[in-house]
């Protein structure tokens, strides 16, 4: 007799090609391939503006890390997400974990939106972030260019702000320092 071994989802995760992202959402396998170009440049942007001030404290307050593409385990192996960006005050992270597991709640998550992954980002995963206590989302859409501020209050999500084109960004967890969005559209 044959045994068939069935892969764990997490197990399925680990195993794909190098060009898909992998996420395990509600129990379910989402994949999807790299970023677009816009969507890359967003990230770049978002990235240059945030890390500078808030995690290395050139310009600005210290005392975050902020991370592209972490693999955010909110139970270990098992409710996986992938965010474009995420921060962590560091009294509440004090170090980067040493393997690709990042078991700490962030306190501020960032998707950029595509065509393909819009629809997950906001009805799949912004009720997952609100589940486990996320205190900031921000919704980036480079196409329409426009960024989307929550704030978690009573364990709903509260549109903090909504930006557009070249509009000043000082928006909490970050309103310490101001940046234009249009460096994010490239």
């Amino acid at each position: 007799m044959n045994a068939i071994l069935k892969l764990s989802l997490y197990e399925q995760l680990l195993a794909l090609p190098e060009h898909s992202t992998g996420e395990i959402l509600n129990s379910e396998l989402y994949t999807q391939p790299r970023r677009s170009g816009r969507h890359s440049l967003a990230g770049r942007g978002l990235g240059f503006n945030l890390s500078g001030p808030f995690d290395f404290g050139r310009g600005g307050p210290g005392g975050w890390w902020i991370m592209q593409e972490p693999e955010v385990h909110f139970i270990r192996d098992t409710e996986v997400a992938v965010p474009d960006l995420a921060g962590w005050r560091r009294e509440r992270m004090p170090s980067v974990p040493e393997d690709h597991r990042f078991e700490v709640t962030p306190d501020w998550l960032c998707e950029i939106l595509s065509p393909s992954t819009a629809k997950k980002d906001r009805v799949v995963k912004l009720p997952i972030y609100a589940r486990f206590g996320v205190p900031h989302v921000w919704l980036i859409d480079p196409l329409a260019q426009i960024l989307e501020a929550f704030e978690l209050q009573q364990g709903r999500w509260v549109l903090n702000a909504l930006l557009k084109d070249d509009d000043k960004v000082v928006v909490p967890p970050f309103d310490a320092v101001e940046f234009s969005l249009a460096d994010l559209w490239g």
